[in-house]
């Protein structure tokens, strides 16, 4: 029973990641190579191990709601970064500032594909097939985003000081974390305990967000076409 209902999970939970992996890295004008790519996919599937020890501790001592879903935004923000930070920022495949853009939204995906994957097994190991199916489609269409949207705001505040100096990318750094944990965080609390309407509503400025996205997409790739016009 665990087994199959790992497997099912697994299938609803990653290929929703796949399927966005294969949007977004259409953007990147030159491909990655496949081995960072997967690398920065499983260590942010890797994360949420650590997220979700690190947020049970959370829960077991903070009883304040907004403060608990403040700190559980900072560990799953702050875990993606890392990954990003540790495993493809400072590699030689990071070319250009839309490569920045592309990684975060990548560990974000991993991240996003093995945590819908827990949320969907819960369902199925009691039976309920589905309220499983039901679970993997509202996390495809708002926490799946969520994670897009929140990492790559890190990846397009760095991007967008690529060809700055150090202390302008760390402030850009600090700016860009705040931004995508008050997104986690607005996320969070529109749809804990929210009517269907309102979880609707929620994931209505999510796709918003997602459209703001690719126009920021657009935005860093000018960066990387300025700087060239510039040395030329």
């Amino acid at each position: 029973m665990f087994v199959s209902s790992f497997f099912y999970a697994a299938i609803a939970g990653i290929l929703p990641s796949l399927i966005w992996l294969f949007f977004w890295l259409r953007e990147d004008t030159h491909a990655q190579p496949r081995s960072l790519i997967a690398f920065l996919f499983f260590a942010g599937m890797f994360s949420v191990i650590i997220s979700g020890f690190t947020e049970k501790y959370i829960s077991d001592v903070i009883t304040d709601q907004n403060l608990r879903y403040v700190l559980w935004a900072i560990v799953e923000e702050l875990l993606k970064f890392m990954v990003v930070a540790i495993i493809a920022l400072h590699s030689i495949q990071n070319r250009e500032p839309i490569d920045v853009m592309i990684y975060f939204i990548v560990a974000a995906l991993g991240f996003a594909a093995l945590e819908n994957t827990f949320f969907i097994m819960d369902p199925l190991l009691n039976g309920e097939v589905t309220k499983g199916l039901l679970t993997g489609n509202m996390r495809f269409i708002g926490s799946t985003l969520l994670h897009i949207v929140s990492s790559a705001s890190i990846g397009f505040a760095i991007g967008y000081v690529y060809y700055y100096g150090r202390i302008t990318k760390i402030f850009a750094t600090i700016l860009g974390v705040i931004i995508a944990v008050t997104i986690h965080f607005l996320f969070n609390i529109s749809i804990m305990n929210a009517s269907t309407e309102q979880t609707l509503r929620t994931f209505g400025w999510i796709w918003g967000a997602v459209v703001l996205l690719i126009i920021l997409f657009e935005e860093v790739k000018a960066v990387h076409m300025r700087k060239i016009g510039s040395s030329v």
